[in-house]
């Protein structure tokens, strides 16, 4: 039959053998990231609400990853365009599941094995002294945004060395999973200073992280409770001062304002399901009250030296 002769044409390209479809797909290079979803999480219908409207050809791609492909009526008129799409399909249906996983109970427990390993690899910055990474997105829509790598010590996100972990969406880690780890797992909260808890650099599949991605962190250090009083103000001054502040040209010059550099720096703000979390955003609302002053003394300065 056709359909058999398809599904065989599926095998020999893209090299795993019916059957063992999660398996291949994580032994795949770059996929070190993911963790095995278990097969009665995929199984039940209720994990996945709301996935057949995310995913093109819902039903092959799902019976592909639970192996259950060969068994299905497959049309005989299938098109080989079907064919190059169904394993895109596939990693996407599974990228948007494992992303549901991980923020279980299970899922929590494996993705702690790796986190312990340090297989997304470490903090590059000098006084984290090696401090584990963690994936994460910057949102839960796909095709939007790759993933990052968090650091709870900094509180700063930096992009993967390799240009294949480079290359995986984020949505796949969503933008709750590192956040709601420590949430549940608050012995982990690392230290923002001294050693790290767990060791020295060794070997891992993460390959550590490169250059940062975009975000800066204002300050690993401060109090852990902090005035809210006037900072809704201050959030409006800051943002009316970033909309206000020219381009910066590139290659820099004398006509560059420090000030202005420091209000367009945004920082990465932790949030489990769309919601900050408490304990960091009271350090935060501190970290940015003393970065307020910071810019209002550097305006200051700017000031003196243009009179």
């Amino acid at each position: 039959m056709r359909s058999r002769s398809i599904i065989s044409n599926l095998d020999l390209s893209n090299g795993w053998m019916t059957g063992q479809w999660i398996s291949w797909f994580l032994s795949s290079k770059g996929n070190e990231y993911f963790c095995e979803v278990e097969e009665d999480f995929i199984l039940d219908r209720f994990n996945l609400t709301g996935l057949n409207n995310e995913v093109a050809n819902y039903p092959q791609a799902l019976d592909l990853i639970t192996d259950q492909l060969g068994g299905c009526s497959t049309d005989d008129d299938i098109q080989d365009e079907f064919r190059g799409s169904l394993d895109v399909q596939a990693r996407l249906l599974y990228g948007l599941i494992h992303a549901r996983w991980i923020v279980t109970a299970r899922g929590l427990a494996k993705m702690l094995e790796k986190y312990k390993r340090a297989e997304f690899g470490r903090c590059p910055r000098v006084l984290c002294q090696q401090q584990p990474l963690l994936p994460v997105g910057l949102t839960d829509i796909p095709y939007e945004k790759s993933v990052k790598l968090y650091c709870g010590r900094c509180e700063d996100l930096y992009s993967p060395k390799s240009s294949r972990h480079g290359s995986i969406d984020g949505a796949y880690f969503g933008t709750t999973f590192p956040h709601l780890l420590f949430l549940v797992y608050p012995t982990l909260i690392p230290p923002k200073s001294g050693p790290s808890d767990f060791g020295p650099l060794s070997t891992a599949a993460g390959g550590g992280a490169g250059a940062g991605g975009g975000t800066t962190a204002s300050g690993a250090g401060g109090p852990s409770t902090a005035t809210a009083g006037g900072s809704s103000e201050m959030m409006r001054t800051r943002r009316r001062q970033k909309e206000e502040a020219p381009m910066i040209a590139e290659g820099g010059g004398e006509d560059i304002n420090t000030a202005s550099v420091a209000i367009k720096a945004e920082r990465y703000r932790p949030k489990i399901y769309g919601f900050q979390v408490n304990e960091i955003a009271k350090l935060q609302r501190w970290q940015e009250a003393v970065r307020d002053r910071q810019v209002k003394r550097l305006e200051e300065m700017d000031e003196q030296a243009t009179s």
